[in-house]
């Protein structure tokens, strides 16, 4: 594999002291911008990066950027950033729109590869007895179909909530971890994703 050019390695230098400031990859744009080169320019040398196995991208969302190795030739596991979308409902559903809000650095080790993940904030505690806490960070893996059990991320009504998941005979039963609350039916039932793992904050 070739070393990434002179330029290319100021390139890849920018990306990770930017994921390091920042907690989040930067754009293209944003790579031009500093560069005070073009768009297309900036492209170039991010595709010739990701040619050189010095990152990747995840997805076509912007902000995707994952720096593979630096200029050291160290591995930066440390900067597999995952998108934060928004809030989920550990309790009633609440409304949910995919917008970045940020993101969190997750170790590489934790991640399957050739998936794609994102991540929710919690809010409510009808899954406290799952060990799942209000103001946790649940780590979604992104698929739609799940196993009788699996705690999943789903949308109900337009509304986006975290639960168990049951497959009855004519609907779905969206189950919480908390006896204070009832579980949720409903035959029109759309998962985002399943419940890999839980983040907290101490």
């Amino acid at each position: 594999m070739k070393e990434p050019t002179r330029r290319q390695g100021e390139v890849l230098d920018f990306i990770t002291g930017y994921i390091r400031s920042h907690s989040y990859p930067p754009t293209i744009r944003e790579v031009a911008e500093h560069f005070s080169i073009s768009v297309k320019g900036a492209y170039d040398h991010v595709s010739a990066l990701k040619r050189k196995e010095r990152i990747r991208f995840e997805g076509k969302r912007s902000r995707t950027m994952k720096v593979l190795r630096t200029n050291s030739g160290r591995s930066c596991e440390w900067v597999e950033e995952i998108p934060i979308l928004g809030v989920v409902a550990a309790g009633r559903p609440i409304l949910a729109e995919e917008n970045w809000d940020g993101s969190i650095p997750v170790h590489t080790s934790f991640l399957k590869k050739n998936r794609e993940y994102f991540a929710l904030k919690v809010k409510g505690d009808s899954m406290k007895d799952a060990g799942i806490l209000d103001r946790d960070t649940a780590l979604i893996q992104k698929q739609n179909t799940a196993k009788n059990g699996d705690i999943v991320v789903a949308v109900v009504d337009e509304a986006v909530t975290l639960k168990r998941f049951f497959k009855e005979t004519n609907r779905i039963r969206l189950q919480p971890e908390n006896a204070a609350y009832n579980p949720i039916y409903s035959q029109d039932v759309r998962v985002l994703g399943k419940l890999a793992y839980v983040i907290r904050s101490c």
